[in-house]
């Protein structure tokens, strides 16, 4: 069952209102649109990528009728947090999972992740967390934000490191959501610094080591503003 099934069968309805993240595709404000309800945009931890529950409980309103959890890269959500939050509020809580990356040898991908944490010298690695399954090893570009961090990608990209921006464009900047205002300082942050380094499913040492070559090498071109 996609999100809007698990809406519907959750009984939102027109006029309700749904917290989801806007460090996303998008995908997930349309399935809330696609039943009549309100998709409203919450910040997220800046160190998980996921749903911060101080965020979630500011914009909590007697409209709202779920939150949408999404495990973000692999990192857990604060499931317990938010099952308090959601009880006192009267609200139910629905999770999405990031599906890019499933599959694969979660315990493999994990000792990549290690190797990778403690040679990068150029970026800053993805903060640790008891049960992350690095379905993405989404690092940070240090520098001046988005125009570094696009620097540095196209740099890695011409050595054949096959890096991608995770989030673009944070959904509430899209034109069709931008009507809201929304203001989420960590989400516009993580999208303007974040960089996916390839999949970790099916590398090998050698592979490894030409990733972290890279990115150390050119580490030293971006000076923290």
């Amino acid at each position: 069952m996609g999100m809007t099934g698990a809406l519907k069968s959750a009984g939102v309805a027109p006029g309700d209102e749904v917290i989801v993240p806007a460090y996303d595709t998008g995908v997930l404000a349309r399935d809330v649109v696609a039943v009549g309800a309100a998709p409203v945009f919450a910040d997220i931890d800046p160190l998980t990528y996921c749903l911060a529950p101080e965020a979630v409980r500011a914009v909590t309103t007697a409209k709202t009728a779920a939150v949408v959890l999404v495990r973000r890269f692999g990192y857990p959500a604060e499931n317990a947090r938010f099952a308090e939050l959601a009880a006192g509020h009267g609200v139910l809580l629905l999770e999405a999972e990031d599906r890019e990356g499933l599959g694969g040898d979660v315990a493999q991908r994990r000792e990549r992740a290690r190797y990778l944490d403690r040679r990068l010298i150029g970026v800053k690695t993805p903060a640790p967390a008891e049960g992350h399954r690095y379905l993405r090893y989404v690092v940070r570009v240090p520098g001046n934000g988005r125009p570094d961090r696009d620097a540095f990608a196209r740099l890695l990209r011409r050595r054949g490191i096959a890096c991608e921006v995770p989030v673009p464009v944070p959904v509430h900047r899209a034109r069709e959501f931008r009507r809201q205002g929304a203001v989420l300082a960590e989400t516009e942050r993580a999208a303007d610094e974040t960089l996916a380094l390839p999949s970790l499913d099916g590398l090998c040492e050698a592979e490894l080591r030409r990733m972290v070559a890279a990115c150390n090498a050119l580490g030293g071109l971006l000076q923290p503003a």
